[in-house]
């Protein structure tokens, strides 16, 4: 009988996990969009559910594309926007990470990344804190509180940053990653630490999702949280 507490908490971190939105299992077919996911533009004061897109399965909004494409999802954005399930929450100490391919930028140096510690994403007070990169090979922390927004680590070039350039062939992958201790959260380029910075310099707990910026071509091929 001692075990069952145990027993009961694997069991409920386990259909937690199964909740979150699984790479290698999409909601619905390939090439639909996935009805219970949402993008919030910058734009808007409110979430977009991509169930209510016009053509379900094609574009999810006149501004946006996003479809189930195993493993993972391709997004081609218009305007900047945050993509993320609901249930992909974090709190704690866990491990945050995504492996996205840029497809060619036509020269724009937009971001796109994961954000962490989402709150309010549907309503005016929303708030989050996001790691990105760019084309440039630079990464940045910054964070989004309601309409303002603030930088909490400047861009910063890193040569484990991989870009897209005139050799490259179709699309250039990076995985990003954001490991939350319990003093300490680290931030990792391709398995490489590109800063460390104090928790109690960062919002951890909440949704997490993806941030796609403006007029980018992108395939996330993995998107993960793992408890520690």
């Amino acid at each position: 009988m001692r075990y069952l507490p145990l027993l009961a908490f694997v069991l409920l971190a386990a259909a937690a996990q199964a909740q979150r939105p699984d790479p290698l299992q999409p909601e619905g077919e390939n090439m639909a969009t996935p009805s219970t996911w949402v993008v919030r533009f910058d734009e808007t004061d409110h979430g977009h559910h991509t169930g209510h897109a016009p053509t379900a399965g094609a574009d999810t909004t006149a501004d946006v594309f996003f479809v189930n494409m195993t493993p993972g999802w391709h997004i081609t954005t218009g305007p900047a926007a945050i993509f993320y399930h609901p249930e992909s929450t974090a709190e704690g100490t866990f491990r945050a990470e995504t492996l996205i391919h840029l497809f060619d930028p036509q020269g724009r140096n937009e971001a796109y990344g994961l954000f962490f510690g989402g709150e309010n994403l549907d309503g005016e007070a929303v708030a989050y804190d996001y790691f990105v990169l760019r084309n440039s090979g630079e990464f940045l922390v910054k964070r989004r509180a309601g309409e303002e927004t603030e930088v909490l680590h400047p861009w910063t070039a890193h040569e484990a940053i991989a870009t897209f350039g005139e050799d490259t062939a179709s699309s250039v992958p990076n995985r990003l990653a954001v490991e939350v201790g319990e003093a300490e959260v680290a931030f990792f380029v391709n398995g490489a630490e590109v800063v460390r910075m104090p928790r109690s310099a960062l919002r951890t707990d909440g949704v997490v999702g993806l941030r796609i910026n403006h007029a980018l071509n992108v395939h996330v091929e993995d998107l993960a949280v793992t408890e520690r």
